[in-house]
């Protein structure tokens, strides 16, 4: 083989490294899926949404319904209003309950929705009414270190 060849074949090789860090990025930023399915509105408003940002994933018994299309804050109620967009191949009762869980541990945070039983479906623009708040972690060490001093408090007192 001549130097020209073996150029060309590490320029190939070196453009299809860069076609895969590409993906990667994309794929680890959430906006690799680019779907171009009809899609309908839903929000719902939350107490705490924890670390839940624009484009995770929305899933319904552990498939990807839909993502989030946008997060912002209600001055009159001081919650967080998210808003979602829904594949239109899944239709959901009025009376769905929406949850922001966490993948794993410390995973990324995502809206997992439950079906109600309610006749009616939810079309673009209605809002969940039931809604269940991000866990935070900070929150929960501190009332566990918060329980357990008022236990050893407890044990002096009855000592």
């Amino acid at each position: 083989m001549n130097r020209s060849s073996i150029d060309l074949w590490v320029g190939i090789f070196v453009a299809i490294g860069l076609v895969a860090l590409l993906f990667l990025a994309m794929k680890v930023g959430n906006l690799a899926s680019f779907s171009t399915a009809q899609t309908y509105r839903i929000q719902a408003k939350f107490a705490n949404i924890g670390g839940l940002k624009v484009r995770a994933p929305i899933k319904s018994a552990g498939v990807v319904v839909g993502r989030v299309a946008e997060v912002g804050f209600d001055n009159e109620s001081y919650e967080a209003i998210v808003t979602m967009n829904i594949d239109s191949r899944y239709q959901f009762p009025r009376d769905t309950a929406a949850k922001i869980l966490t993948s794993g541990l410390l995973g990324e945070q995502y809206i997992g929705l439950e079906a109600g039983g309610d006749g009616m479906m939810l079309k673009n623009s209605d809002r969940l009414r039931l809604t269940q708040s991000a866990v935070v972690l900070e929150n929960l060490i501190s009332q566990f270190l918060f329980n357990k001093a008022q236990e050893s408090k407890d044990n002096k007192d009855a000592k």
